[in-house]
């Protein structure tokens, strides 16, 4: 994990690259734009905004749609709630739900429920996933506000490295739903396993979040996995002049490349207090990508096509 010097560095490299940029630009590539990754709240981690808040600031600059993610719950239960409300203003919202303890786990019969309900994305484990909890050991900056109590450490394996009966019937449903499937916070080498039981049961709609961080991920799994046909995402949290940011902006480039625009998408991964918004964050990933050399078709691709796509929207 980056230092708090490297921290400080890599923040005022982007603020003085972004800055070149003229905001028009970036405000262009906004409008269209998806964000599979947005995390407003309520949670049990302090939120910037809420649901609401973070649908209308994406509605304002024009953007196609928004999925929210919670560790500890799914909204898919409230967006027909925020679709009376909000659509009427041309963006489209989503969710999903994450298999840690405080969901159910790696429960078949909650993911049923859910993707019954509309539920878009399954995310594998991530704050209760066993790798989660060995790669955040005393770090601080994903821990909650509100302490939950010891649960599971949750893998997807068993101790022979075969995916678990549970595992195989989780996604059998996502294939029947035709749902995405996040490998989560999985180890590098569940993910592995896991996509490739998921590809043999037809899941067609594959998804990998923040490869390099915390997922112990090399250049030649994110070149290959690409290639298999998983959406790499990229997390704009990590990237921007945010206290998440863990990565200098050359490395922002490199890991888009292993995966080769074609493949990659960026998610803001924002909502967090004292982060920019997830709008805020995704124009500033745009406005680095434009700095760092990428065309404006290439940001279009990333940004709009690759998660339309995924999410299997009509352009």
């Amino acid at each position: 994990m980056a230092s708090a010097d490297d921290v400080t560095r890599n923040r005022e490299q982007v603020r003085q690259l972004i800055a070149g940029i003229d905001d028009t630009a970036a405000d262009a590539l906004l409008k269209g734009a998806i964000d599979l990754h947005v995390h407003s709240g309520p949670s049990t981690m302090p939120r910037k905004l809420d649901h609401m808040e973070a649908a209308e600031e994406a509605a304002a600059a024009g953007m196609r749609a928004l999925l929210f993610k919670d560790h500890h719950y799914s909204v898919a239960p409230v967006i027909p709630m925020m679709e009376r409300l909000f659509g009427d203003r041309g963006l489209s919202m989503f969710s999903g739900l994450v298999l840690n303890n405080s969901t159910g786990g790696l429960n078949p019969f909650v993911v049923d429920a859910q993707l019954k309900m509309g539920a878009k994305l399954i995310w594998m484990p991530t704050a209760q996933a066993a790798n989660h909890i060995r790669s955040a050991h005393r770090k601080t900056r994903l821990a909650s506000n509100v302490q939950l109590r010891p649960s599971p450490a949750l893998t997807v394996v068993d101790p022979y490295g075969n995916i678990l009966d549970e595992v195989k019937q989780i996604l059998d449903l996502i294939a029947e739903f035709d749902a995405i499937l996040s490998s989560g916070h999985l180890h590098v080498w569940e993910i592995w396993k896991l996509f490739d039981e998921a590809r043999a049961r037809g899941v067609k709609r594959l998804l990998v979040n923040h490869p390099m961080y915390g997922l112990h991920f090399t250049y030649e799994d994110i070149r290959e996995l690409a290639q298999l046909g998983a959406l790499i995402e990229q997390s704009a949290g990590l990237y921007v002049d945010s206290r998440f940011n863990s990565y200098t902006p050359e490395e922002f480039k490199e890991h888009i490349l292993a995966a080769g625009v074609e493949h990659s998408s960026i998610g803001s991964d924002l909502g967090q207090v004292d982060n920019p918004t997830p709008v805020e964050g995704m124009r500033q990933a745009i406005k680095l990508c434009l700095a760092l050399g990428f065309s404006e078709a290439d940001v279009r691709t990333m940004v709009a096509d690759n998660p339309a796509r995924l999410l299997g929207l009509v352009n």
